[in-house]
């Protein structure tokens, strides 16, 4: 009987995968195979039991043409195929479930061989077959899962970009109460400000924006595929912490020097995205983390309704006057000799409270920086820092400068910040003390110091009093 060769290819990997805990479409296809592992590791998704194994090739290239000829071949070497297979051209074409058993006893090879009961001999192809080392894959198909999850909520994401009316002015255009420009003014969307897209009525979007729903000319926004690309660019791109206690290297790779560390659920903006890692801006200055550790999301800024507009403003009116009060008042004392140095940090307008807070920090000024410390004589890291100076005046503050981007009460710009209020950066928290400067734990390296406020983009201000 004359022997047949094998070639069984699995290279790429173009069955259908059924995840039942997920729902992937056909459009994850090229995804998919970018995160498979590569060959000599087998592995089964727990999801469906479906075993998946590559194997080496290393035949030469001869292509058997008689039919079954990948399945003779196979048993002739001791290598059992399962399910349903059959030979397509020169390749295996695998329906259902298939799989190859190891029942390969070391390099299995053929050379030269002649075939028994024939006179004539005939060339052979060489054929090698490679075991490759098992290793423990338990874990192989959550990670798979897991990064295609994430590749496809990108996809999802971006899609979902299609929905928004974005802006595209030079200052603001007004939402109205109806479609048209005899509508009632209900609030403003900012030039690169999003709305959500509703309907739309003879050129005009209804959108809701944070607290507006209303209209919006449509030639000044833009939406659809025009706004994907735009809606990349005027979004603010964040890496939500996901463990316990991520370390920010500054390159990427599990093996570089450690930058800096942040604690769970803290943001981070990220300024650029690479394969399996972000790079992120922390206080110690750009590093890098894995994706396996953070979750990606995208914010936007929304309308302002014409109340808060009318809020704000009052309230930036008052600053400025009790600003220029607080002036008149620090030049008074300075013409006596009676300014100390805190006094003038903790200046620039607001409530007594609020001062009263900045003065309060001020004293803890040289005073250590210590990771997830909350003393201000001992140590403290920047949200326990502040969270433990608010304690003093009976707040309570979380101990996580992400969640402190939510507390109080929303300030529009650091131009408008007070004495006491919380300055959120990416990864990073401090308190306003006026003239532009903030009393911050930093770094181990300087512990507790006064900096100015715009040393880096303030992600929010917050207003505790």
């Amino acid at each position: 009987m004359r022997q047949k060769s094998v070639k069984v290819v699995m290279c790429a990997v173009t069955a259908v995968l059924t995840f039942s805990s997920i729902d992937i479409s056909v459009n994850a296809a090229s995804n998919v195979a970018s995160v498979l592992p590569s060959a000599g590791v087998d592995y089964t998704l727990a999801s469906n039991g479906t075993s998946l194994k590559n194997i080496k090739d290393e035949a030469d290239t001869g292509k058997p043409e008689t039919e079954n000829a990948e399945a003779e071949g196979a048993a002739d070497n001791g290598v059992s195929v399962t399910g349903n297979s059959q030979q397509a051209g020169t390749g295996t074409e695998v329906s259902g479930n298939a799989s190859v058993s190891d029942n390969i006893s070391g390099n299995a090879s053929t050379e030269g061989a002649e075939t028994a009961g024939t006179q004539a001999e005939e060339k052979k192809e060489d054929i090698v077959i490679e075991e490759t080392n098992m290793v423990d894959v338990s874990m192989l198909d959550e990670k798979i899962l897991r990064d295609v999850q994430k590749r496809l909520d990108r996809k999802d994401e971006e899609e979902g970009f299609k929905s928004l009316v974005i802006a595209k002015v030079n200052d603001y255009v007004n939402v109205r109460n109806m479609p048209s420009e005899e509508g009632e003014i209900i609030g403003k969307l900012y030039d690169k400000s999003v709305g959500t897209f509703i309907s739309e009525v003879d050129g005009w979007y209804e959108i809701k924006s944070g607290s507006v729903t209303g209209y919006v000319k449509g030639e000044y926004c833009v939406t659809g595929d025009d706004a994907v690309e735009l809606a990349k660019t005027v979004g603010t791109r964040i890496a939500t912490v996901t463990t316990t206690t991520l370390k920010v290297r500054q390159e990427p790779g599990l093996d570089k020097t450690v930058l800096g560390m942040v604690p769970l659920e803290d943001q981070l903006i990220v300024t650029e995205e690479l394969d399996g890692w972000v790079k992120v801006n922390i206080e110690e200055g750009d590093g890098y983390v894995s994706t396996d550790y953070v979750d990606l999301t995208t914010e936007f800024v929304q309308a302002e309704s014409k109340a808060e507009e009318e809020a704000r403003l009052a309230k930036e009116e008052a600053a400025r006057k009790a600003a220029q009060a607080a002036a008149r008042k620090a030049a008074g004392r300075s013409s006596s000799g009676g300014a100390s140095n805190q006094v003038m940090y903790a200046s620039g307008g607001g409530s007594e409270m609020g001062r009263a807070v900045a003065d309060y920090a001020l004293q803890f000024v040289g005073n250590p920086y210590v990771w997830g410390g909350t003393s201000l004589t001992n140590g403290a890291d920047c949200s326990g820092f502040v969270m433990s100076v608010y304690s003093n005046f009976g707040v309570s503050l979380p101990h996580s400068s992400a969640a402190d981007r939510s507390v109080g009460a929303a300030v529009n710009g650091l131009e408008n910040a007070q004495p006491g209020d919380l300055v959120c950066y990416s990864g990073h928290v401090a308190l306003y003390i006026g003239n532009g400067q903030i009393v911050h734990a930093s770094t181990s390296k300087t512990g507790i110091i006064v900096s100015n406020a715009n040393y880096r983009t303030p992600l929010s201000v917050r207003r505790i009093f």
